[in-house]
């Protein structure tokens, strides 16, 4: 028996390992490390990927998140509709701009927000609706457009864990007014440290996170507005250059390794499988499956070497910093009750048909 991580970097280093230390090298010996040509490069190709007219990088996803908010003119008085269920830079960006989130329950089967509660949700301070496509499955992007444009709100997708997935043949972070995505090297196209970019066919928008991300100036030292110092390196740059043409059979690889554990898991009734939404098209950044003694389960795969994940033990309307929000315990039921079930199987392009069946195994003896 083998111990099986969650994810394996070193495996996919094995296959682009040549091309990314040529990349490297080739920044190392140019002596420039800030800007350049390996940074907009990346912005064009990853661009052209998502398929819109600007990628602005930046540090992190979670800087995305922020020049998006601010970009958009979102700030104190304002209230973002978005969901309990991710990540906490979601709400936190949110939160640093001025404004207020606002939790919607989510949808048991995709772990997304139900889009049927947005309406409800709404209030004359509501300025922007923010989508996380979690776990790598899209959002139903047709319905929030539809309530958006209706209400005449914005749009910021949340794709840290989704690049590469699409809705209705679209790819996320095209959908919206902006897309915000995460090179965090666990995501499906990492970076060696962070990293971050912001998608959008918006002209203006893309100029405005530009000055944003570089303390607000038009030109050098000359500032117009606050705004932060959120740069992508020309390294980190590189590296997602060298690893952008992988990204689809990566991809690819994940929805291959989605497809074993659903046949594997299949007969097992204690456990609730994770669901694509039929008009979406998942990348599969987390397997989360939902079963009851969670935690006895994990404890059990631990001591067989199998090493799993916990996104997220507490929904973000219970986090102690939002009690101010007014949230109460059961408000939300159907998060509340799947932060006590979730967990994440290992998930990598390179996880074989052997240590799958190992995983189940272990699974169905717990």
């Amino acid at each position: 028996m083998k111990n099986i991580p969650p994810i394996d970097l070193a495996r996919q280093y094995q296959s682009v390992g040549m091309a990314i230390e040529s990349a490297v090298q080739s920044v190392l010996s140019s002596g420039r490390y800030i800007g350049g040509s390996p940074v907009s490069d990346f912005e064009r190709r990853f661009a052209d990927y998502v398929g819109v007219r600007e990628c602005v990088s930046c540090n992190s996803g979670t800087d995305a998140l922020f020049l998006a908010l601010r970009a958009i003119g979102i700030g104190a008085g304002d209230e973002v509709i978005t969901t309990p269920f991710t990540f906490f830079a979601t709400a936190e960006v949110i939160s640093a701009v001025g404004a207020t989130p606002v939790f919607v329950d989510i949808e048991a089967h995709t772990f997304n927000f139900n889009v049927e509660h947005l309406e409800a949700a709404i209030t004359p301070r509501t300025k922007a609706i923010l989508p996380v496509h979690l776990f790598g499955q899209p959002v139903n992007m047709t319905r929030v457009t539809e309530i958006a444009r209706s209400r005449n709100l914005a749009v910021i997708e949340d794709c840290a864990q989704a690049t590469g997935a699409s809705w209705d043949s679209r790819q996320v972070g095209s959908i919206g007014d902006i897309g915000c995505f995460s090179f965090f090297p666990t995501k499906n196209l990492g970076a060696f440290g962070d990293g971050g970019a912001v998608t959008t066919n918006d002209g203006e928008l893309a100029e405005k996170m530009r000055v944003l991300k570089n303390h607000g100036a038009t030109h050098r030292y000359y500032h117009e507005e606050i705004g932060i110092n959120s740069r992508l390196d020309a390294l980190q740059a590189a590296i997602l250059l060298a690893k952008l043409p992988y990204l689809d059979k990566w991809n690819d690889g994940r929805r291959a390794v989605a497809d074993r554990y659903r046949d594997l898991l299949a007969e097992n009734v204690d456990i609730v499988l994770p669901q694509e939404h039929p008009g979406g098209r998942s990348v599969w950044n987390q397997y989360t499956i939902r079963v009851p003694h969670r935690d006895r389960l994990r404890d059990r795969l631990s001591k067989n070497g199998i090493g799993t994940g916990l996104y997220y033990p507490v929904p973000l309307h219970l986090q102690p910093v939002y009690q101010n929000l007014g949230y109460s315990p059961g408000q939300l039921p159907i998060i509340e009750r799947i932060c006590k079930e979730v967990l994440s199987l290992p998930m990598f392009p390179e996880l074989t048909l052997e240590e799958q069946q190992q995983v189940a195994v272990s699974v169905s003896h717990s």
